[in-house]
């Protein structure tokens, strides 16, 4: 359906979600007195990182994400967030509904490490719509939403750290391997440690004390390395 148009108002994080949650206001508009009966529509959200700029800290932050400074002409690409499906109710000429889109703090997702090495400042995104209209005035029709539909839209960093600290105060976030979470339990049994805080600690403490010149490696089961 070419007459739609699409934009992003506004977001804010849910503090009554169960995981860390955005939700963006999508105002959604027709040029004539047809109604929309719904819209099933499918929402891609991309980062265009290219569109913004960064401060010493955080191109440090991001070499590891696009490599060093000097290549980020070709290397600075769009990065993916989101891909969360939305129906939208019956209207005519204009309406505005929420866009609930689920998030994660996992460090091994691309847009996750992205918006962590932000300081401040916005993240430019990019929204890119498609599905399905039901309309007609007379009757009913079923059009495709077109690919070309879009909206661009600045997200302050503030809004997502707000959302982490919700879900995350004061931590960070690390998926291991199923083989190395037993062998960290196996480590924090083994030394009655309280805490996965206090188990970490204890690895860097020692790999502290294995790197000091004249030190003896050990292994994590407390065994002389061969």
């Amino acid at each position: 359906m070419s007459r739609l148009s699409f934009a992003c108002t506004a977001v804010r994080a849910d503090r009554y979600a169960a995981g860390p949650t955005l939700v963006f206001r999508l105002r959604i508009t027709t040029p004539d007195d047809e109604p929309v009966h719904a819209l099933a529509l499918r929402c891609q959200i991309r980062v265009e990182p290219a569109r913004r700029g960064y401060d010493r800290a955080e191109t440090d932050g991001l070499v590891d994400l696009f490599g060093e400074p000097s290549r980020w002409g070709s290397t600075l690409q769009p990065v993916q967030f989101a891909e969360v499906p939305l129906m939208v109710p019956g209207f005519t000429r204009e309406t505005e509904t929420d866009l609930v889109v689920p998030c994660t703090y996992d460090m091994d997702i691309a847009a996750t490490r992205y918006l962590d090495a932000l300081g401040g400042g916005d993240v430019p995104l990019l929204m890119l719509f498609s599905g399905t209209a039901f309309t007609g005035a007379r009757g009913f029709r079923v059009e495709p939403v077109p690919w070309d539909r879009e909206a661009a839209f600045r997200m302050p960093v503030a809004t997502w750290r707000e959302m982490v600290e919700q879900h995350f105060p004061g931590c960070g976030w690390i998926r291991l391997p199923r083989d190395t979470m037993d062998a960290l339990l196996a480590f924090r049994s083994g030394r009655a440690l309280p805490s996965w805080e206090a188990t970490v600690q204890a690895l860097l403490a020692q790999a502290r004390t294995e790197s000091a010149p004249g030190s003896v490696l050990t292994s994590t089961t407390g065994r002389t390395a061969p």
